[in-house]
């Protein structure tokens, strides 16, 4: 079997004869060629795995020669090989999306890399990214029976999401398969330690940056150091979203500190977010400020006073600050600060929530289309990468960069593909979230929840004086007994979040400097 087959073009082909002969006992198929004019026909006739290119030949010269190849074959890879150095020709070489680049004279091994580098990339990068899980994966398994702090947890998250995006890129389907084991084996530990030791964060023991004290401990710290901050919530961004997010943001901003916290119970928007801009947990936001505290059965938005938690934040902790604040929910708001960025520029600081994450995770669950789109861990974050770079929001963060600002991107939660069922019954003012539960009379099963009878506790209000809270574990989703195969069917395999499990809880918080 051949290891590819080269068209090789240059007009003083003759001369390279011993290179074509250890190709070919390289086991490649090498085409002579000796002018441009030949070799774009040759292409159109037969299939090639790559060309190799003189640039310096008589009439049509290797650049042209490389213009018409790609304009009939663009993901065909050209090789261009000159004596020239000059810099001009490397250029137009390279904006032309050549594969390589080669100076006269080439021995024969340059050439086998070359190829190598290009023909067997894939192959090789496959290899290797599985192999060397294979061994990280004894490491991840002896971890899994060790780990007992917050912070282990942490970066055995990070370790898992590492891996994670580097085997979808390969089609090795074993590898992720073995990958997809340790994710579950590592939440159903995770919901163990989380079981085990929530309670005691708020007692007085070691706890990790909680969403309440993510503004004081990460954000302040680095809006003294260098006023003029624009701080993005992205609703509902997990920790491997922000991952492939980053290479883009780094074409115009370089990270300069990346921190990882944890979302408050229960892990939604209404609670883990106000919790971030008021600096408060849920429980001392309903007694301080009853004017802008909802409850899960309260009637009206949830979220609506989050700008005026956070004035009285930083009332409360004694900062010198001129702050502006945007909530982003459609397209057109988001041109519009896009096209009015540079009203901020006075500004210390600079928050805006952006809701997309969020609205794409709802719409998975209510349109078929999404749903197919976004079918799994791989294709949520393909399609959050697709979105963000067409977004008004990359507009804006190119915006800020050129106006100098520092960039702080955070979350208020992650969320979880749910796939098992759990039953639960309640009277009618039972809270309508699939991955928490608060009301009276509750009646669930016991080893698929994290309990808390009394909420106060975990510093959560009670709707009444018997209202308890539950919280789903792992990738479990509630549904109740009525209907309950439709509910199941509807619900199985979406996004949820408010419950218990790494991707919902372990999120990020990076700091960015213009570049």
């Amino acid at each position: 079997m051949s290891s590819g087959k080269i068209l090789w073009v240059d007009d003083e082909i003759q001369l390279l004869k011993p290179h074509m002969l250890f190709l070919e006992k390289k086991n490649y198929e090498v085409v002579p060629c000796t002018n441009g004019a030949d070799a774009v026909e040759s292409i159109s006739e037969e299939q090639f795995d790559i060309v190799f290119l003189d640039e310096n030949m008589p009439g049509l010269s290797g650049l042209e020669t490389l213009s018409q190849i790609k304009e009939k074959l663009p993901n065909l890879p050209v090789i261009m090989i000159t004596k020239s150095e000059e810099e001009y020709i490397m250029e137009e070489a390279i904006g032309s999306k050549i594969a390589d680049y080669l100076i006269k004279p080439v021995n024969p091994n340059q050439i086998l890399l070359s190829l190598k580098k290009n023909l067997d990339l894939s192959r090789l990068v496959s290899e290797k990214t599985t192999s060397n899980y294979q061994q990280e994966f004894r490491k991840i398994s002896l971890d899994l029976a060790m780990v007992n702090t917050y912070k282990d947890w942490i970066e055995l998250y990070k370790k898992l999401v590492h891996w994670e995006i580097q085997l979808e890129s390969i089609s090795d389907i074993g590898m992720t398969g073995i990958l997809e084991s340790q994710k579950e084996e590592a939440n159903s530990q995770f919901f163990k330690f989380i079981k085990n030791n929530y309670r005691d964060w708020f007692h007085g023991s070691d706890a990790p940056v909680l969403s309440h004290t993510l503004f004081k401990d990460i954000i302040v710290p680095q809006i003294q150091k260098d006023p003029g901050t624009l701080l993005v919530v992205i609703d509902n961004l997990r920790y491997d979203q922000m991952r492939v997010l980053e290479p883009v943001i780094n074409e115009y901003y370089k990270s300069v500190q990346e921190k990882t916290f944890f979302s408050i119970l229960p892990t939604a928007t209404q609670y883990a977010r106000n919790a971030i801009f008021s600096g408060l947990m849920p429980l001392d936001m309903e007694k301080k400020y009853p004017q802008y505290w909802k409850n899960d059965t309260d009637e009206g938005g949830k979220n609506l006073f989050e700008n005026e938690f956070l004035t009285e934040q930083i009332k409360r902790l004694n900062l010198n600050l001129t702050h502006e604040y945007f909530k982003i929910t459609s397209l057109s708001q988001g041109r519009d600060l896009a096209s009015n960025l540079a009203k901020i520029k006075s500004n210390d600081l600079t928050v805006i929530v952006y809701n997309f994450v969020d609205m794409l995770s709802h719409s998975r669950t209510e349109m078929e289309m999404i749903k197919e789109l976004a079918s799994d861990d791989k294709a949520y974050r393909s399609l959050t990468v697709s979105w963000f770079k067409n977004s008004p929001l990359l507009e804006i963060i190119q915006n800020a960069q050129k106006m100098g600002l520092k960039l702080i991107i955070t979350t208020d939660h992650g969320t979880i593909n749910t796939s098992k069922p759990s039953k639960v019954v309640g009277d009618k003012n039972i809270s309508s979230n699939l991955r928490y539960k608060t009301g009276k009379s509750l009646s669930y099963n016991e080893k698929e929840v994290f309990e808390v009878k009394d909420p106060k506790e975990i510093f959560l209000p009670a709707l009444n004086i018997s209202s308890s809270f539950i919280f789903a574990k792992e990738d479990y989703f509630f549904a109740y007994p009525n209907n309950y195969n439709h509910y199941v069917k509807y619900y199985k395999n979406t996004y949820q979040h408010g419950g218990v499990s790494l991707e919902e809880m372990i999120i990020p918080c990076t700091t960015f400097e213009p570049k």
